[in-house]
Formats: C-alpha cells, sequence, structure tokens
C-alpha cells in the first residue's frame, strides 16, 4: 500500500526546492554582469613560466563641439583619443603585481611617428603605436593593451560598493566646459563613482600630472584590497561587468586564465613612476624622463631574466637570400623584441648558427638554426648568424 507523503515532509521539501530555486536566482544576478566577459575570456586559471605584462590606458573624453548646446555633449566613444592615464601592469605567477605609471606629457619616440608626448601615440596609430611607444620608452615587452573609456572609473567604483581613501587636503573645482565638479573634503572618506572621477582627475594641487598619478596610485592600491577580502568577492562579478563594458582589448584566453592564475593567491601590488623632471619642447610643457633612473627601476622590477625579448640581439646574413636579416629582424620586432639590430659580416659557406647564453631560446622564434660556440657581435647578449639553411621570402 502505498501511503502519500506526510503534510510535513512535503513542506519541507517545498521550502527546500523555492531556497535551492532562490539560491540559483540569486547567483544568476550576481554573475550575469560577468557573463559577456566570461564568454569571451573564461579560461581556467593557469600557472604559467613568467610574467604577462599588460598596457592600461584610459582614454581622454572628446566633447561635441558642434552642437549648439552647452555644455556640449561628449561624442561617442570609439577609443581613439589622448590616453589620459597610462600604466604599465606586469602580473607574476607567484601574485606580484608591478605597476609603471608613465606621465601623459613624457617625450617618447613613436614608431613610424617620432618624438612626442606619450599621450598622443593612440592619436596618430592606435593602440598599436601607443604599445610599440611604451616598449621603446621601457625596453619591456608588452604582451597585451587594454583602453578605459572615462566611464570605467565610476562604474567601477560603485560595483565595488565605493572605495575609501585619505584625502590628504581640501580638493574644489569647476570645469564647465568639461563638465567636471569636484568637491571633496580631507579625510578619509568612501568615495562613490564621480568622487573618485575628481579625485583622480584633480590637478590644481601644485603637483599637476604627478600628483594625479600619486592618486591613481592609491586609489587602485585600495581597490586591490577590497577586491581581496571575501567580503567582497560577491562584488566581483559586478567589477568585471563594469570594467568589460567600458574597455577595448586585445587579450587573449591563454593571457586572462595566465592572469587569473596570478591573482588567485592574491594579488600584491607594487607602484613605481617613470622618473623625470618638468621640462619645454619650444612652447610644449613634457615630461623629461631620466633615461637612468627608468632602466634602474626596470632592470630591479619588471625585466624576466627568462624573457629573450629584452635582450640585445644581433642578425647578420652570412650566406642566406637577400633581404633575409632585414625579414628577420622585422618578424622578431613583431614578437615583440625590443633590441634588434643588423650587422655586416664577411659572407661565406654557413648554416644558421645563433651564439650567446639565450642562443636556443631565441632560435625558436627564428624558426631554424643550431647552437654555436662561436663569439658574438659587440654588444650582443644573442648573435644569430642566417645560412643558407634560412627559406627564401
Amino acid at each position: 500500500m502505498i501511503h502519500p507523503p506526510r503534510p510535513g515532509r512535503y513542506a519541507r521539501r517545498v521550502r527546500a526546492a523555492v531556497f535551492v530555486l532562490v539560491a540559483l536566482a540569486g547567483a544568476g544576478a550576481l554573475l550575469s554582469p560577468a557573463v559577456p566577459f566570461l564568454s569571451r575570456y573564461a579560461a581556467l586559471p593557469a600557472k604559467t613560466d613568467g610574467p604577462v605584462t599588460v598596457l592600461l590606458a584610459g582614454v581622454d573624453v572628446e566633447y561635441n563641439d558642434k552642437l549648439p548646446v552647452w555644455p556640449w555633449p561628449a561624442k561617442p566613444e570609439n577609443y581613439d583619443g589622448r590616453t589620459d592615464t597610462i600604466m604599465l601592469a606586469q602580473a607574476w605567477p607567484d601574485g606580484r603585481v608591478n605597476l609603471l605609471s608613465i606621465p601623459r606629457d613624457s617625450w617618447v619616440n613613436m614608431p613610424d611617428y617620432g618624438w612626442g608626448k606619450i599621450n598622443g601615440a593612440n592619436v596618430h596609430g592606435g593602440p598599436e603605436m601607443l604599445m610599440g611607444a611604451v616598449q621603446a620608452l621601457t625596453g619591456v615587452p608588452v604582451d597585451a593593451y587594454v583602453l578605459l573609456s572615462l566611464n570605467a572609473l565610476p562604474a567601477l567604483t560603485d560595483a565595488a560598493g565605493g572605495v575609501t581613501v585619505n584625502i590628504e587636503q581640501a580638493m574644489k573645482y569647476d570645469d564647465n566646459a568639461g563638465n567636471l565638479h569636484i568637491d571633496l573634503k580631507a579625510g578619509t572618506q568612501r568615495l562613490k563613482g564621480e568622487q573618485a572621477v575628481g579625485f583622480l582627475r584633480f590637478r590644481k594641487d601644485n603637483l599637476g600630472d604627478i600628483g594625479r598619478i600619486a592618486r591613481q596610485q592609491q586609489f587602485l592600491s585600495a581597490l586591490t584590497a577590497q577586491a581581496k577580502s571575501p567580503l567582497n568577492w560577491w562584488r566581483l562579478p559586478g567589477m568585471i561587468g563594469a570594467a568589460d563594458r567600458n574597455m577595448k582589448s586585445n587579450l587573449t584566453r591563454t593571457q586572462v586564465a595566465a592572469l587569473t592564475g596570478a591573482g588567485l593567491g592574491g594579488a600584491k601590488l607594487m607602484t613605481y613612476s617613470v622618473p623625470g623632471r618638468p621640462s619645454f619642447r619650444g612652447s610644449a610643457s613634457i615630461w623629461e624622463v631620466d633615461r637612468a633612473g627608468l632602466n634602474a627601476t626596470i632592470a630591479q622590477h619588471f625585466r624576466d631574466p627568462n624573457d629573450p625579448r629584452s635582450l640585445g640581439v644581433a642578425v647578420v646574413n652570412t650566406d642566406a637570400p637577400d633581404g633575409s636579416a632585414r625579414r628577420l629582424k622585422a618578424r622578431l620586432e613583431g614578437l615583440g623584441y625590443t633590441n634588434v639590430w643588423i650587422v655586416n659580416e664577411a659572407r661565406g659557406p654557413a648554416t644558421t648558427t645563433a651564439t650567446g647564453a639565450a642562443a636556443a631560446r631565441v632560435l625558436q622564434d627564428v624558426g631554424h638554426g643550431a647552437v654555436s660556440q662561436a663569439s658574438g657581435a659587440s654588444g650582443a647578449d644573442v648573435t644569430v648568424r642566417l645560412g643558407s639553411d634560412t627559406p627564401a621570402e
């Protein structure tokens, strides 16, 4: 004989089912902001042998001055404006994240353009030129870029539930044309989205861009600390969604997996800045980079000893088809090598060889050849001598 379920047991089952449904609905609601990002980049966290280096840049807002209204409204974001904020973020497998802030007025030699302020590189040649300019300045190969719109900051701050910072002095500034109004009191406080924009864009403190960089680093350190707290993990999908809605990037799934793997142990953020001094080029105010000081910072904190792309590589055409040295130089530079040059030596019968401590690793990118114990070219870490086994192109 089959007995009907007891009323109490049935009620408990119903309550349990409702609880599960509510929990699933809540989880879905929490995760939904991150779904577009996850659909493009979702991958299992991975531990890599070396760091992933990403260029972060905030694109300045552009206003439509053709409309008969005041203040002028912002144009739709297309990520081709000047970069108001530039940072090089290097995430290591052990969780270290080294962040190098680059003043927007840094005077640099931009590939395929020439000398100018680094904040104009994105205007002249897009994110690829900006990456090239940063690589040329630092000697650090850049793996990917992330361009953020001005809307990313307030959206990310609000998704985090606000960010707590200490404001050293009162900030008061109004710019009707730029629709920027700042009114912050001194002291420790939790900033909402638009307040965070004012905190990071304020420049009327006699420190100009250098003061802004210090506040950017302070803000990112505070935001990172909040995100690491288990009490705030439920906010992470919303923060991911806020950033994703306001960014343009060429990150790959593999790189995101490596970044996620690096962050699993808890990101440890260390901040640095490109050293230098204010100066002028004609009537333009610039940041004159202290090259020796920058090289010392890079060597101590950003150089990957296992990455050959920062080495000095000399290319010699010993017995290869005409133009082979030039083509290999372009190919290596396309892979992110930052210091490749061509050397002329006497030609003669030979096959391709490479000399130097990292010769075997460089040959992986050359695609053929053998390690040699011959002496290398002057000043080169690795010398590649192209021989008759080099394919003609």
